[in-house]
């Protein structure tokens, strides 16, 4: 009999011929779509993406209330702490190609009630990411209209257009609008850094008279206000539970943590350089999002900038929350890869489904920093920290007789028990915080409100 060829042995040219067996996405042929066609650079891009948009517009507030020691020490600790948990995918993927989401990862090494937890925390993750992005792009609306129709309104348009966005099938062909959003992005946050750092004052502060601007190496907030901080930093660097996604449809897998750290390296610089020189130059009258200290003229050249990135964002998050559902229902089966009616209905009826929820989130808390306080405590740290911690036992430690356990083996079990412990604490204590600051903002702000969330109409 010939020998069976080994199909791990495949190349990437072979990747596109007719058909392709993948751990995840099953028999690939003609006529379907390629899930497994993204380079080593976009997935720079669409890890870089994933994390920098919603987050980076809170951090100069993050500023506000740690203070600016405090706040860059915790943006190196949060950093490094997420780029260690993330580089576990890499090793942790090769050896379960199944895994697409923490989903599978969970059944793994936890069992079913361990696959289903992180199912449930995966999509709140992804929904109420896309609900932040609702948010953030009603306000940018607002900004560039000086609130020209009903806030309610602008949401609704931007979830029907977010819905034809994300609809696009393969991460492939998402990845050019992450690297058009990823450039829109940081130039309107290098805009802004230098607006604030030319303008006479910024905009919430009294524009007559001395404004008397503040600035604190070291804050001096309650606790509850310094976990809601610390739960915007989190929710800042903490998009880890997009990169199973983003690595199962590479064409190399093993390129992913080049790519990865590559990404945490450059966000960890933007992060502290446009926080500390926006809440530099604005002291306590920094706005949250932070495009809104750059002055009326400013904020609307910042928010048109930014547009692109931040639907970037929605469509990234979106994207993936109802691939998660579609992976879910469809995998196994013919209709996953092959463009049949059950195949199109399911996508797009997935798609709607979560852009309707991440909706009705927006609207029901139409607070930005309150819905980014609330992810980063509740939702982030169970699937940005705690997971890849028992992702590294089970396949280093868990199955390792006592007495084959090398000191290395044991330092880094320890450390990975630490890490375990700060991403609780935060989840408890950080909840504690991001509860207290959403019941003091739900006073000002109701649900499905008309009301301007760019304050635009003062100025």
């Amino acid at each position: 009999m010939p020998k069976r060829r080994d199909k791990s042995q495949d190349t990437d040219a072979e990747l596109e011929k007719n058909v392709v067996h993948d751990a995840v996405w099953g028999e690939q042929g003609a006529g379907g779509p390629n899930y497994r066609a993204v380079s080593a650079f976009s997935a720079f891009v669409l890890i870089t993406k994933a994390d920098i948009g919603l987050g980076v517009l809170t951090l100069p507030v993050v500023f506000q209330v740690l203070g600016i020691i405090p706040g860059v020490l915790i943006i190196l600790v949060v950093m490094a702490i997420v780029a260690y948990c993330a580089a576990a995918i890499g090793p942790f993927k090769q050896r379960h190609p199944e895994c697409y989401t923490l989903t599978e990862a969970g059944r793994i090494f936890g069992g079913r009630w361990a696959s289903e937890y992180f199912f449930v925390m995966y999509m709140l993750d992804m929904i109420f990411t896309v609900a932040g992005a609702l948010i953030s792009l009603s306000t940018a609306l607002n900004a560039l209209s000086t609130h020209g129709a009903c806030t309610a309104i602008f949401v609704a348009v931007i979830a029907v257009f977010g819905f034809l966005c994300c609809s696009v099938r393969t991460l492939n062909h998402v990845a050019p609008i992450g690297w058009v959003g990823l450039f829109c992005l940081v130039t309107s946050v290098l805009v802004l850094a230098v607006s604030v750092g030319v303008q006479d004052r910024p905009a919430d502060a009294p524009q007559t008279g001395d404004w008397g601007r503040e600035v604190k190496l070291f804050g001096t907030p309650t606790f509850a206000e310094a976990m809601a901080a610390v739960n915007q930093i989190v929710f800042a660097g903490s998009a880890t539970s997009t990169f199973f996604g983003i690595v199962s449809e590479m064409r190399e897998p093993k390129k992913y943590t080049k790519s990865m750290l590559s990404s945490m390296a450059f966000l960890t610089g933007v992060y502290i350089a446009i926080g500390t020189v926006v809440y530099y130059y604005c002291g306590q009258y920094v706005s949250s999002p932070a495009l809104g200290s750059a002055g009326p003229l400013m904020k609307k050249v910042c928010y048109g900038i930014a547009i692109p990135g931040l639907l970037a964002s929605l469509t990234l998050y979106g994207h993936l929350a109802g691939k998660a559902l579609f992976v879910r229902i469809l995998g196994g089966s013919r209709h996953l890869t092959s463009s049949t009616p059950v195949h199109w209905a399911t996508w797009l009826g997935l798609q709607a489904a979560c852009m309707l929820v991440a909706y009705v989130i927006a609207e029901a808390i139409p607070n930005f920093s309150s819905v980014i306080s609330l992810v980063g405590s509740i939702v982030k740290p169970s699937v940005s920290i705690i997971p890849y911690t028992l992702m590294w036992w089970h396949d280093n430690f868990r199955f390792v007789p006592a007495a084959e356990r090398t000191a290395r083996a044991k330092w880094t079990a320890a450390l990975n028990v630490l890490i375990f412990l700060v991403g609780a604490f935060i989840m408890v204590a950080g909840t504690y915080g991001s509860v207290k600051d959403l019941i003091k903002t739900s006073a000002s702000t109701g649900p499905w409100s008309c009301k301007d969330n760019s304050n635009s109409v003062h100025e």
